[in-house]
């Protein structure tokens, strides 16, 4: 039968602790302090710890030195409100997950029901370890690099518990799958992962895709809608371009992270929700909280873990055994048994793909379509489309004093005129997503559809960015 420890100076919340576990068929023990908790420990090693950080001789972090990190325990800390800080530290060196006094017991049955797994995931974990060696595969990612033996490290580590993740990386590098990967590999799997791309939703509804809305809070809102915080309880929600998330909506979705409460747009009921969170960027954080784009507050509240998703040009033969992936699933699908000839394979090594793995993705798909229906190779075409030639020189001129958002503006519109006005290629050199692009362009008054792109625009409205 699974133990657990609860170790707090309070004696009304031990008992109420005491009294839910038990509820559950787990046995407890209670400490008061530091001393009291070692020799629990001694007397019986706990599968589960709740400990309260501030306790009368010294913190409930010190609990770690005197567990073995084979064991397997977890360990949940309990803060108030002023140290929450103190409990995303904890995080970071290895609890599981952290309560904020008072104490919400739903989220304490919520947690207990998530813990009996835990050994299994890293049981699971170790045995992905062995599908890497054998076959470049860690859950859904494929490489076998340093630059991604070290990513899939700190996937690893970080799965099993309930920290919040910041992945950063170029467009193009993978991120929804490192989410999607993070989410099978966590305590969480059993229930929905959510993919939002908050540079594809308008600022007027993009409150309401999060939150829901009630039926007639606003013209058109016929019927109730439940958001993406509603939907994803239990599980993971994927926020990607969390920098184009608007400002006033950033300050909701902190409140959100802190109490685990939110309200529907048309009501004042408040309504309790379980998710992990995990944010997406291709822009240096740091840069857009300077420049106004990202609160500081939520960009530490989302940055408990940080991972950077390395751009394909420094992962070495993973382009080749990317493209052999890409290519095996095209073969599958169309029942063809094409390979690449020998000249390809020295192009995928040679060239830098800006566009990461989604340009090589698309790439390999071209060089299939080209092919003839009797080849068996892949057709040699050209690995990158000029569309426009840039006139030798070409540069803007940016004043001193400019502001970052009309340097931005300056910089944008100058790489769509050179491009001739397409977006896709503009979005690729600026190293945006499609989307963003077209998000950037209505604000500053220019219409998306003036050079009938449709076509690339419904494509961006298609989906989050990887």
């Amino acid at each position: 039968m699974p133990h657990v420890l609860i170790v707090d100076d309070d004696a009304s919340t031990r008992e109420a602790l005491s009294a839910i576990i038990g509820e559950d068929g787990l046995t407890t023990a209670t400490a008061g302090d530091l001393r009291e908790a070692r020799i629990q420990l001694v007397r019986q090693m706990p599968d589960v710890v709740f400990t309260d950080l501030k306790l009368p001789d010294g913190s409930g972090v010190e609990l770690f030195e005197d567990l073995d990190p084979r064991s397997g325990v977890e360990v949940i800390v309990i803060t108030g409100h002023a140290t929450v800080e103190s409990a995303v530290n904890a995080l970071k060196m290895g609890a599981t997950d952290y309560l904020v006094k008072p104490i919400n017991m739903q989220r304490v049955k919520a947690i207990l029901s998530r813990l009996p797994r835990a050994g299994d995931l890293k049981a699971e974990i170790g045995t992905l370890r062995g599908e890497l060696r054998r076959m470049g595969r860690f859950g859904l990612m494929l490489g076998n690099s340093p630059a991604m033996q070290e990513v899939y490290d700190q996937i690893g580590r970080v799965a099993p518990t309930a920290a919040s993740v910041m992945l950063v990386g170029e467009s193009g590098t993978g991120k929804e799958v490192a989410a999607q990967t993070l989410h099978e590999l966590s305590l969480r799997r059993k229930h929905a992962f959510l993919a939002v791309n908050c540079g594809a939703i308008s600022p007027n509804l993009i409150e309401s895709e999060m939150f829901g809305h009630e039926r007639g809070s606003f013209t058109g809102a016929d019927r109730q809608h439940k958001g993406y915080f509603e939907r994803a309880n239990g599980g993971t929600l994927f926020l990607d371009e969390i920098t184009e998330m608007p400002i006033e909506l950033q300050v909701k979705l902190l409140r959100v992270l802190e109490t685990g409460m939110f309200m529907r747009v048309g009501t004042t009921k408040e309504i309790e929700t379980d998710v992990r969170l995990i944010a997406a960027t291709n822009r240096d954080p740091e840069q857009a909280v300077l420049e106004g784009k990202l609160r500081l507050d939520l960009y530490h509240r989302l940055n408990v873990f940080p991972i950077s998703l390395p751009p394909l040009r420094d992962r070495g033969k993973d382009v080749e055994l990317l493209a052999q992936a890409f290519l095996e699933e095209l073969n599958e699908r169309h029942g063809t048994k094409k390979h690449f000839p020998p000249a390809v394979k020295e192009m995928l090594l040679s060239y830098p793909w800006p566009g990461n793995v989604r340009e090589l993705k698309n790439y390999v798909q071209r060089a299939h379509i080209m092919s003839g229906t009797d080849s068996d190779s892949t057709a040699t075409v050209p690995l990158q489309i000029t569309l426009s030639k840039p006139a030798a020189g070409t540069a803007i001129t940016i004043p001193f004093g400019t502001s970052l958002a009309e340097a931005d503006r300056q910089l944008i519109l100058a790489t769509l005129e050179q491009c001739g006005g397409v977006k896709t290629r503009a979005a690729e050199i600026l190293g945006i997503s499609l989307k963003t692009l077209y998000n950037r362009l209505v604000e500053y008054g220019n219409d998306a559809r003036e050079d009938g792109d449709a076509a690339d625009e419904s494509r961006a409205l298609g989906g989050a960015d990887a």
